[in-house]
């Protein structure tokens, strides 16, 4: 396995930091915080320009059928600058799942139309027991002749009040088991019974809503996938997201990291730099290795989901979900304590970082729960 990047991948990396530094600056990042749609269209068109949208859709829609570590540099980048708006729900998630599980016609409709940022679309996943354990999925779709009908709750849905459709999980056949039972449901957000809305939430460049179904019809021409047997495209949909989500992690504690040494070299108390100070060097050096070791497990993890076996990327995923998000919180932590008071004000982007690191860690599974997968995963 080689986890340098190559020429290609360099120039990714170049082309979106310069965009980023230019087009993603922090009083952008802090209007979106506060906006409650979150993105503005000039930004998104701007996105969709650079062709990442289309990065992971296959060329027969419109795509450019790259790799999971293509579009992790581009999230590692986008990380850095705490980018807002429904990226990640749209090409991770919706994305993921169509291209997974769709069939060609919905692949068509939907896939074309993420590849050139003109649909926004989302996953909606957690119920209100669902804890860690995002295979916990009880909300139930009724047979009703040749038709479906939903009825329940979906909680913290990512940028579902933007979003043109979204893919539902639901329980179609009785039992706890995510293995058996569990059917995937695609459809637009306006459906006739579906009402979206906006939840408080820390991180507000990724909002997060409650979708409510009240007898939500829908055709068997709404499935994705195969009747009863979602799970399995939904958990590798999950893990190549999860992996996306570390991305981030690292690319936003490599930021903090930058930030508080420079900070840490122009601050003086007591005549000298706060850097000279040996529990200031401690925390930057621990940070340093936070987000270095966090870079080498996210790429090992986006390597692992395109050649690996299933059972070794699900383990790459854990235990980089694990560690990067973990990581990614003590790194933006230690980073408001080298910054001392002005850390923790609004105009200081150190707050954007943590708020980030802890819904990244939260989100599908925290630390211990997916230390405890990996533990599973390597006794079975």
């Amino acid at each position: 396995m080689d986890i340098s990047l190559n020429k290609t991948q360099q120039n990714i990396t170049k082309e979106a930091r310069r965009f980023l530094s230019k087009e993603c600056p922090v009083d952008y990042v802090q209007e979106m915080f506060l906006d409650e749609r979150g993105f503005s269209d000039e930004h998104w068109d701007k996105m969709s320009e650079m062709d990442w949208m289309a990065m992971r859709i296959p060329e027969e829609y419109g795509g450019m059928g790259m790799e999971l570590i293509d579009i992790c540099i581009v999230l590692e980048e986008m990380g850095r600058v705490v980018v807002p708006g429904p990226f990640f729900s749209t090409v991770l998630l919706a994305g993921e799942l169509l291209i997974e599980a769709g069939s060609d016609q919905q692949k068509k409709k939907y896939l074309s139309g993420i590849a050139d940022g003109k649909l926004h679309g989302t996953l909606a996943l957690s119920e209100q027991e669902s804890g860690s354990d995002f295979g916990y999925i009880q909300m139930e779709a009724k047979a009703d002749g040749s038709d479906f009908v939903l009825n329940g709750t979906k909680l913290f849905v990512p940028d579902a009040h933007v979003s043109d459709f979204f893919v539902c999980a639901a329980r179609t056949e009785a039992g706890e088991n995510p293995e058996n039972g569990i059917t995937l449901f695609l459809l637009d957000t306006d459906t006739s019974g579906v009402t979206v809305s906006l939840l408080p939430s820390m991180d507000g460049t990724r909002k997060l809503s409650a979708i409510k179904f009240k007898n939500v019809r829908l055709s068997k021409d709404s499935i994705l996938g195969d009747l009863n047997k979602g799970w399995g495209p939904l958990r590798r949909s999950i893990q190549r997201a999860m992996v996306g989500i570390c991305a981030e992690c690292v690319g936003g504690a490599s930021r903090v990291t930058e930030l508080s040494t420079e900070y840490s070299k122009e601050r003086v108390q007591y005549d000298l730099p706060i850097g000279s100070y040996q529990a200031i060097k401690h925390m930057c050096a621990d940070m340093f290795v936070d987000a270095e070791s966090s870079r080498s497990l996210m790429y090992w993890a986006a390597w692992a989901q395109d050649h690996a076996d299933e059972k070794e990327a699900a383990i790459a995923a854990s235990v980089a979900k694990s560690y990067c998000t973990e990581a990614f919180r003590n790194v933006a932590s230690n980073g408001i304590q080298v910054h001392g008071g002005t850390g923790f004000t609004w105009e200081n982007e150190m707050h954007l970082f943590l708020k980030r690191a802890k819904a990244n860690e939260a989100a599908f599974g925290d630390t211990v729960y997916h230390r405890e997968k990996v533990i599973q995963l390597l006794t079975s």
